[in-house]
């Protein structure tokens, strides 16, 4: 490791690079990643993270203002930089079916299909490729993230993000596979059965992740895959569940199953998963919360027995709409909203798509989501909005009834409040001052709650404060949240993953280049 440090710290040349690909979507990847920036990090090296192409609804905001994936800005945490969008120069945003929003370089660039954004590969590449290079002249060290599979034949010609950026970075890969999901043996061999020779010889061996059980009982099929394949296979990191790392795709909550709070005496709050969820990731905080149950429900159920109920952000929020509409979910809401009247039911907040959905109607007049026209909304809260560029983009500084807090905001649209009340007050945005800024929509009995800030459980106070006003006031809320509650996530996921992995086999592979 001294000689590692040695060569890095004394080198003019552009920073080394290390790629990790997976055998597939959902298999670790990102944690990989995250877990080597700390690593590497904590022994002074200067490293950043890089992933191309991302595709998520799953985003945030830099200091300048600026969108990239929420992945690439984890992983900088760890790596203890601010995050920077050359370190997810594209980033892909699902609005349907066949199309996306093309983010480039933290910017809206177009939206676009599929067929259309493949013709400006060789555009894209080129950005992509910059981008790398201004990290590699910042840093010693940048870790490459591939996306899903890195062996998807009928995709290899428009790749940009796999080995078509390895090649041009030079960079060694490792490749995750998951045992959990089955078949192993057959995703590693498989994996490599699929690549052209040239590709193959690019892997320096691969970390297989997820493991459950006694690891003892796998050092024959470590065995078995180093004689098969001739790749080291550098590690096995066995299940935890002692760390929380926020995940990058909403594919860790999709088919949620249907929750019974009024069965387990836990009070609990429910998140609807909606079919373009974005921003998932605001309610990580309130999951770590001792007391408290949080449950995404996709299938309809009774809403009586929940504390509260949360509308999310929305890549799309009127197809979301119509869908809330077409389940019968819409009518659940409304159900549980009136009990209100009553002084029985809970409460209900919406964070920007979510708050729209809230408002007497979304008007789309230029058809930024799809046709143009106007949706109605489920007319719980007094405001209407209207979608239109550009995009808002900024991170946000508010307060609450005097408790400070701090945010991001990332929407497209307007929203006009024609009764209630404010719900914060905006004191900066992108570090400049704001006068008479306002933000939200709360009703008179705060009860129904809209805003378009992300990431307000971050904020201890502000948790607290919201769980106060949905009666839950006994919730003890631990003052470490946000950045220090995750950072101390980070230290634990880079001691589980040197426990585990060869680093030194991974540094020499990286570095003796």
């Amino acid at each position: 490791m001294d000689r590692m440090n040695n060569n890095l710290l004394n080198s003019e040349k552009k920073a080394k690079c290390l790629a990790v690909f997976g055998t597939g979507s959902d298999v670790g990847k990102s944690i990989v990643v995250t877990a080597l920036c700390r690593f590497f990090a904590d022994r002074g090296i200067r490293v950043a993270p890089f992933k191309a192409q991302n595709m998520s609804n799953n985003s945030g905001v830099t200091p300048e203002g600026l969108e990239m994936g929420r992945a690439q800005i984890v992983q900088a945490e760890a790596a203890g930089i601010p995050p920077h969008v050359d370190m997810n120069p594209i980033l892909l945003k699902p609005a349907g079916e066949v199309g996306a929003q093309v983010v480039l370089l933290g910017e809206v660039l177009e939206n676009s299909t599929a067929i259309e954004y493949h013709r400006k590969k060789k555009f894209l590449f080129s950005a992509a490729s910059k981008a790398l290079d201004r990290l590699r002249e910042k840093y010693d060290l940048v870790i490459m993230e591939g996306a899903g599979s890195c062996a998807e034949v009928n995709l290899m010609a428009h790749d940009i993000v796999n080995f078509r950026m390895a090649e041009y970075a030079d960079a060694p890969v490792i490749l995750v596979a998951d045992i959990h999901k089955g078949g192993v043996f057959a995703q590693i061999v498989g994996t490599l059965a699929c690549l052209e020779s040239a590709a193959q010889e690019r892997i320096a061996g691969c970390i297989i992740n997820r493991f459950r059980g006694d690891i003892r009982l796998f050092e024959d099929g470590v065995n078995w895959i180093e004689q098969k394949t001739g790749k080291k296979v550098f590690g096995v990191l066995p299940w935890y569940n002692h760390i929380r790392i926020e995940a990058e795709d909403s594919v860790v909550i999709e088919n949620p199953a249907n929750a019974f709070p009024e069965k387990n005496n836990v009070p609990s709050v429910a998140v609807i998963r909606i079919p373009h969820i974005s921003n998932f990731t605001d309610f990580a905080p309130l999951s770590g919360i001792e007391g408290l149950n949080l449950c995404f429900l996709e299938k309809v159920q009774p809403l009586s027995h929940f504390k509260a109920v949360i509308l999310p952000g929305s890549k799309n929020t009127r197809s979301d709409l119509n869908w809330l509409k077409e389940t019968g979910w819409a009518d659940e809401i409304k159900a549980y909203a009136n009990h209100f009247i009553l002084n029985k039911g809970g409460h209900i907040l919406g964070i920007c798509g979510g708050y729209q959905m809230l408002g007497n109607h979304v008007h789309d007049p230029e058809g930024l989501e799809g046709v143009p026209g106007a949706t109605e909304g489920l007319s719980l809260l007094p405001v209407n909005t209207v979608l239109r560029a550009p995009k808002t983009t900024t991170l946000t500084e508010f307060s609450w009834e005097n408790i400070q807090g701090t945010g991001y905001e990332i929407h497209v649209g307007q929203t006009e409040r024609f009764g209630g009340n404010a719900l914060f007050q905006i004191h900066k945005r992108n570090r400049q001052t704001c006068r008479d800024c306002e933000d939200g929509c709360v009703t008179a009995d705060f009860r129904i709650m809209g805003t378009y800030i992300h990431g307000l459980f971050d904020t201890p106070g502000i948790t607290k404060q919201w769980l106060e006003s949905i009666g839950m006031e006994h919730i003890v809320v631990s003052e470490k949240q946000g950045l220090a509650a995750r950072d101390a996530e980070y230290d634990l996921l880079a001691a589980h993953f040197e426990k585990y992995v060869n680093m030194k086999d991974i540094a020499e592979k990286i570095f003796d280049r």
